[in-house]
């Protein structure tokens, strides 16, 4: 009875935040292009769980703005979308930024983060144009982690004939079975255990250790659903910004998204670069001149 009383009174108060916050950004986007880069916080997209909410950083100027629904990363069991920075090279470029948590493996097990993604894809199409933001405009993109989410929900919305304009990879792990096998090739120590490991990431993340049902965990890793795909399908373009010095997630894990995507659309654009003096999540990746990289590419797949 407490729980649900709770629960209840967690879901009233988003309800109320969620109108609070709409008509707030409603009357910011009335005033034209004076005010400064409106925000929207703690949107609920979803009732799944009290991490059902997003961010979305407008630009300056009148929309509707085209977006990039950036994901964090946190190993897939931590981080929050308030840790993303926003690039000002997106606003500048007039692409709106999107943040959302999802939930973590230590509250539900895979696929509860991609089926979190993909609602925040359908609430955002939907609500979009009251929100400043231009329904179908859209690319899908996250670091670590989240690069994972991201691919992972873009391959389902192309299946279902519904794909985003771009993909964004940063440092992903994009094969569970593989990773094992990629981080060996590498000079120097792990900073991270054994993706067969059970209590590895990934492990945790789909419920079972990945050494001990790898066709199966590489199977639902976006590299494998790509080769189970039929070769001719239509991909979006796709970028992948990898540090060569990644001693959390190998950077043949880069490579091995980039082979599958190729081998199943080869005219698709795959905007490539491993960085060789970057590690996971250092500061190249997120220095001015990949974030240039980045608006750019997403200016030319999500203009019009």
């Amino acid at each position: 009875m407490l729980a649900s009383a709770r629960l209840t009174g967690i879901r009233t108060a988003r309800m109320a935040l969620t109108r609070r916050s709409t008509l707030a950004i409603l009357a910011a986007l009335a005033a034209g292009p004076a005010v400064a880069r409106p925000e929207l916080l703690d949107l609920a997209y979803a009732d799944a769980s009290p991490r059902n909410l997003l961010d979305i950083h407008l630009p300056r100027g009148g929309g509707p703005f085209p977006w990039l629904l950036d994901l964090h990363g946190g190993g897939f069991r931590a981080g929050d979308k308030r840790l993303l920075p926003v690039p000002p090279q997106l606003g500048e470029s007039g692409v709106a930024v999107v943040r959302m948590n999802y939930r973590l493996s230590n509250q539900a097990l895979w696929p509860a983060q991609e089926q979190d993604v993909l609602a925040a894809v359908a609430f955002l199409n939907q609500r979009g144009p009251e929100l400043g933001l231009a329904p179908g405009r859209m690319a899908l993109g996250g670091r670590s982690a989240g690069a994972f989410l991201a691919v992972s929900a873009a391959l389902t919305l192309v299946q279902d004939g519904r794909p985003p304009r771009a993909v964004v990879d940063f440092y992903g792990p994009m094969d569970f079975g593989s990773m094992d096998a990629d981080m060996a090739r590498l000079d120097g120590q792990p900073k991270r255990l054994p993706a067969d490991s059970p209590q590895s990431a990934e492990s945790l993340l789909v419920g079972y250790a990945v050494g001990a049902r790898r066709a199966e965990a590489t199977a639902l890793s976006p590299a494998g659903r790509l080769r189970a795909m039929r070769p001719g399908s239509v991909l979006p373009p796709l970028m992948i910004r990898h540090g060569m010095r990644d001693r959390i997630v190998p950077p043949g894990q880069a490579r091995r998204l980039r082979e599958a995507w190729q081998a199943i659309d080869p005219a698709a654009e795959v905007d490539f670069a491993l960085l060789p003096d970057e590690g996971h999540g250092s500061a190249g990746l997120a220095g001015a001149t990949t974030q240039e990289q980045l608006a750019a590419f997403l200016m030319r797949h999500l203009a019009g």
